[in-house]
């Protein structure tokens, strides 16, 4: 019984020394840029009737290069997506969306100053607690990206994450509550000259935290670690991000200032 319990820690080492020197040696012959960026989004969310919500985001990318390493070296991207969401009971969502992207200097991406055009299908589902959120997404993104040429080259991703929203001061976000939020995705596509033949894409992780200054305006500020894994170089991207969220955007200006001065009118 002894013998083999000896013999059986001596695998155990011999097989820990083994995965340590596998590790140390893809690590040392693995070859990565890195690169710092900053993200930046502007999401209007807007109820329609029923189960209905319409949204639009713009954004836009900051990167450095694998020789400069500031990351407002470049603008390297700019966006706009419209959504549509429908929220089929309190734990699923569907949502589509339709978007335009200008991928000026995006480095993963054989393009220079040409446009990008994506349709996508998904579905979230989530798992509401007394003091937290917990959901899981799936993202089907069909992307037609322009070459040099002037030919669309089409390809499908496959995107899914697992995301937690932590309330810190308070049971739910409202007015005044700060609230944690960690993520990771895993991204998977077809191939593609344009974007590289590599089955899995990336894997991001994403940590940081939001506040909620009103119940319909909250900012979130996250930092985003994205490890695409490369044929001949692996890439790394190291993401400073802040998203800016507003709800009912318009109906509340215009309930403010607008119905206002038609009540002043009034008296």
């Amino acid at each position: 019984m002894i013998q083999s319990e000896l013999k059986w820690k001596h695998r155990n080492r011999l097989f820990y020394l083994f995965t340590v020197l596998i590790f140390s040696v893809s690590i040392s012959e693995a070859q990565t840029n890195s690169y710092s960026q900053f993200w930046n989004e502007f999401a209007f969310t807007r109820s329609l009737k029923g189960k209905w919500v319409a949204e639009l985001n713009l954004g836009q990318t900051w990167s450095s290069t694998p020789d400069i390493n500031k990351p407002f070296y470049v603008n390297a991207q700019l966006y706009v997506r419209g959504w549509i969401h429908y929220y089929a009971s309190p734990r699923w969502k569907l949502s589509s969306f339709f978007s335009y992207y200008y991928n000026r200097a995006v480095p993963e991406l054989n393009q220079k100053q040409l446009p990008e055009l994506r349709f996508a299908l998904q579905g979230t589902y989530y798992i509401h607690k007394v003091r937290y959120t917990l959901l899981t997404r799936l993202r089907i993104e069909d992307r037609k990206l322009k070459t040099e040429d002037g030919i669309w080259q089409a390809f499908y991703r496959f995107r899914t994450q697992i995301k937690l929203v932590y309330p810190i001061n308070g049971k739910t976000i409202r007015k005044g509550v700060v609230y944690g939020i960690g993520s990771d995705e895993l991204f998977f596509k077809t191939g593609a000259l344009i974007s590289g033949g590599q089955f899995f894409d990336r894997n991001r992780l994403t940590l940081g935290a939001g506040y909620s200054f009103s119940d319909d305006f909250q900012v979130e500020i996250t930092y985003a670690n994205e490890y695409l894994p490369r044929k001949e170089v692996d890439e790394i991207y190291n993401a400073f991000q802040v998203n800016v969220n507003f709800n009912n955007f318009f109906s509340n200006i215009k309930k403010k200032y607008f119905n206002k001065n038609e009540t002043a009118d009034h008296d």
